[in-house]
């Protein structure tokens, strides 16, 4: 008698993140090299902004110090109020929009950004009380914000992203270019 082994269901099986969302990637923000977020796009429109796994606060075992939603003395990105089902009152966001900065323990400042436009729905508050969810989830309970683009533009707005693909070539250039003598 031949016993087959079965495999492990969920072993094999697809993360929630890979399952319903597509990644797009934004490498180098603000011409600053490295600094790289990462896009999770739903199908129905929403758009969840995290840290690309190569942005330097999840390398090498940084701690984070603080995280601020006040962009500027009139703008708190915490004082967003969404209400209703056009959700009406949301902060308007542009590509290069900062959502947020991120402070290390040793004084590193990075800021993060939209990366897309449209209306903010929601920042992470949890990411306050607790830093480490955005080092040790940064995809799932450690995003930044969720966004939700205007439904004309939802099959534009990844435009100006990178796919996967593109960006593993990307990271895999910067690396070998980072290993050449100066």
């Amino acid at each position: 008698m031949d016993c087959v082994k079965e495999q492990d269901p969920e072993a094999t099986a697809p993360s929630v993140i890979d399952r319903y969302y597509t990644r797009w990637f934004r490498a180098d923000m603000k011409e600053k090299p490295c600094e790289d977020h990462c896009v999770l796009q739903h199908s129905n429109r929403l758009c969840v902004v995290t840290l690309a796994e190569t942005h330097p606060i999840l390398q090498n075992g940084r701690e984070i110090k603080s995280i601020d939603y006040k962009i500027s003395n009139g703008c708190s990105r915490l004082n967003n109020k969404v209400s209703g089902k056009s959700k009406k009152g949301g902060q308007f966001l542009t590509e290069f929009a900062p959502l947020c900065k991120i402070t290390c323990t040793d004084e590193t400042e990075y800021t993060i950004y939209s990366c897309i436009r449209g209306r903010l729905l929601e920042v992470n508050e949890s990411i306050l009380e607790k830093p480490t969810l955005l080092l040790e989830k940064p995809s799932t309970e450690g995003y930044i914000a969720i966004i939700l683009p205007k439904f004309e533009e939802c099959k534009t707005i990844t435009k100006d992203l990178l796919s996967r693909e593109e960006f593993e070539s990307v990271v895999s250039k910067r690396t070998v270019a980072q290993s050449l003598p100066s």
